[in-house]
């Protein structure tokens, strides 16, 4: 009989449906729960956390998604995979293990703990040996804003996760891998893919694509289907039932909600694809033109004839950096003539601030319900029954913004009329917090692995 591995998709982002982790495991048989926790904001938040609390710095909500599959992970062997580490894996680790020593379950818990992507501590070591870090989109090198940089992450690969599934983890936590690896390294693991085997690495990636925004590719943001999805209010996270040749079906469990279709598995590939013929990981190369779709039944798709070549000798580095200060503030003008009231707002606000010497990098104003999302394709808006005034502004300078704060309420009762809605008051100054792209060897970057319980 041909052996199928299934991996189950559990969480498409930090924030995603807390419900969902259970219901994969509870809802059919499966072998692994894949959760995806991070985004490129998402490491610079949690920085900031762990500079507040060395404790903190990982996904909390990870610990509640292990609470609710903790039974089928001590009684039905379930692992699984998640970047939930963040910028503190230890303490991720520390918080499920407590979880399992309260739960009764100590012993039924091997935690895989995967390090090595945290650069932030060796950037200047990095930097002496040559490594630039520039920009991969300015050429500009890191040395430029080192004094303002917040945190520095590789995306690592699928290799350390491997190693900690074959030291017996059963849970698996890194810090910042590709949202691919979680899917392809319990493939590599059960399969013994050697980490040549191109073609079929490309499939573990493509596989990891697919799962990795969870229920978007069942029917979740679906632009193609959207008015026909059933029962989305139930809807089905994906799998992916593998199998040692590199072909593998995405599929839900019976009886939950969404659809999975060749258009819903077609959306979810181009998502953030670039390059079709070029999906660089740092396991391999895969050729997304070379992949075939087949309905195969009903929410049944099967994924086949991917093929792959060798990686490059790079890994990408996720570097976030303080980069100022913003503040965004909206007021909502009602008909009649609502767009001319709300443009005035904003000829008075920006006169204001002149007047009071304010100068910013950037003032960007929105009209929300007349031109935002789609700009002059929406035409003039003049007959919008009501449209937000949204007023963005960045500086270096904290008191500038802090100036632009003062200045919005006030328009409530001395500038246009038919203010319908204050959004929350004054508008909060918040810390910019800016992405920087770089490229560093691989051998500059030394992950280590290890199981605890």
């Amino acid at each position: 009989m041909t052996k199928v591995v299934r991996v189950a998709s559990g969480q498409g982002f930090w924030g995603d449906w807390l419900e969902a982790p259970r219901r994969q495991v509870e809802g059919g048989p499966v072998d692994y729960l894949m959760l995806d926790y991070l985004a490129e904001v998402t490491m610079s938040i949690l920085q900031k956390q762990k500079e507040r609390d060395p404790r903190m710095g990982y996904a909390r909500d990870f610990v509640g998604a292990i609470e609710s599959v903790l039974p089928a992970i001590a009684e039905r062997g379930v692992k699984v995979v998640a970047n939930a580490g963040g910028v503190n894996p230890e303490a991720c680790a520390d918080a499920i293990l407590a979880l399992a020593a309260q739960k009764g379950a100590r012993g039924a818990v091997k935690v895989g703990v995967v390090t090595g992507d945290d650069l932030l501590p060796r950037l200047d070591e990095l930097l002496a040996a040559g490594h630039a870090l520039a920009n991969m989109d300015t050429g500009e090198p890191l040395a430029a804003i080192r004094d303002r940089v917040l945190s520095a992450n590789a995306y690592i690969g699928s290799t350390p996760i491997v190693e900690a599934l074959a030291g017996g983890a059963n849970v698996v936590i890194t810090g910042r891998s590709t949202d691919t690896a979680l899917t392809m390294a319990p493939l590599r693991h059960e399969f013994g893919w050697a980490a040549d085997d191109w073609d079929r690495l490309a499939a573990g990636i493509v596989a990891g694509h697919i799962l990795e925004c969870g229920a978007q590719c069942s029917g979740g943001n679906c632009l193609h289907e959207w008015r026909t999805i059933p029962d989305l209010a139930n809807v089905g996270y994906p799998i992916a039932e593998a199998r040692a040749d590199g072909s593998f079906t995405i599929a839900k469990h019976p009886g939950t909600g969404g659809r999975i279709s060749v258009p819903s598995v077609t959306e979810q590939l181009v998502y953030e694809m670039g390059d079709p013929a070029s999906y660089i990981t740092p396991d391999v190369i895969a050729d997304f033109t070379t992949i075939r779709l087949e309905q195969e039944g009903p929410d049944r798709v099967r994924v086949h004839g991917i093929r792959g070549r060798e990686a490059t000798p790079f890994l990408k580095v996720s570097i976030a950096y303080r980069a100022g200060w913003k503040a965004v503030g909206t007021l909502v003008y009602a008909w009649p003539d609502a767009l001319e009231k709300a443009e005035l707002a904003d000829r008075v606000l920006r006169e204001r601030l002149d007047r009071m010497g304010c100068r910013f990098d950037t003032i960007l104003t929105e009209f929300v319900g007349a031109s935002a999302t789609h700009g002059p394709l929406a035409g003039d808006g003049r007959d919008a029954p009501e449209v937000q005034l949204r007023v963005g502004v960045r500086s270096p300078d904290k008191a500038m913004v802090e100036r632009f704060v003062r200045e919005i309420a006030p328009l409530v009762l001395n500038g246009p009329p038919s203010v319908t809605g204050f959004a929350g008051g004054r508008p909060k100054v918040e810390e910019i917090v800016a992405y920087w792209p770089a490229l560093v060897d691989k051998r500059a970057v030394r992950t280590a692995v290890t199981v605890r319980e």
